[in-house]
């Protein structure tokens, strides 16, 4: 949503949409669940299992419930199964949404998203209506400003592993690949002892959409109103 000064607003609003999502150990024991699942149990051999057990660590997530999400998702849970499930959407003023969901409840969840949708003036898509305009990426995070030196010989040693492209910022270093390098990417990364604090698949938008201050405060509550809802883990937009 970065644009000029009258958008910080904008950008102030998003970014405390961002720290309330990552405070919710349910979203984070579904993120946990779903890693193990994929990739196996073991955080040492599936980095995106490693990432997600960080990120619950520093949300202070009790030991135990980590426990329980891995187990869960390596099959010895004793709760139900959790579905990955994805939304389009359309925002007010014609912004695309892709919406993101982990449940145990697929009724539930297709009900609680259409009826946030409806309230806060948004409509649901059909498939593929809002991601042809978008990339499925998978993406890594690293937390660390690195020097013009540094970030060479990352580059160097990453693209061997499939990275396509980087982004540095006062944040860190993003880096992304094709969905199907993301783990032997989020591996190079740990090899060259960096510490990622991101490693998921992405939905990156190709073209942008342009609107006025008043229609993006309102495509910014909706997504607020979307991902305040424990079975949604992420909302991806095309807002400019």
């Amino acid at each position: 949503m970065a644009r000029h000064s009258k958008w910080h607003k904008v950008k102030q609003f998003k970014g405390a949409i961002d720290a309330k999502r990552s405070a919710s150990f349910t979203k984070l024991a579904r993120e946990i669940t779903v890693a193990a699942k994929e990739k196996g149990g073991d955080p040492a051999m599936n980095a995106r299992l490693r990432a997600a057990m960080d990120r619950a660590r520093e949300s202070s997530m009790p030991k135990d419930n980590i426990e329980r999400a891995i187990q869960r998702g390596i099959g010895g849970g004793a709760e139900g199964q959790i579905d990955a499930l994805t939304y389009e959407a359309y925002a007010p003023g014609g912004t695309g949404l892709v919406i993101e969901c982990l449940t145990d409840n697929r009724n539930r969840t297709a009900n609680d998203v259409k009826h946030l949708l409806s309230k806060n003036g948004g409509t649901l898509a059909a498939s593929g209506a809002v991601t042809f305009g978008f990339t499925r990426a998978g993406v890594v995070h690293v937390p660390e400003v690195v020097t013009p030196a540094r970030a060479d010989e990352m580059e160097l040693a990453l693209i061997d592993a499939g990275a396509t492209e980087f982004i540095s910022d006062e944040q860190g270093v993003e880096v992304r690949c094709a969905p199907t390098d993301l783990a032997k990417v989020a591996d190079a990364v740990a090899k060259m002892g960096c510490t990622a604090d991101t490693v998921e698949f992405q939905w990156i938008p190709t073209t942008l959409v342009d609107t006025d201050e008043e229609t993006a405060n309102a495509v910014a509550e909706l997504i607020d109103a979307l991902e305040a809802h424990d079975d949604v883990t992420r909302v991806w937009s095309n807002l400019a």
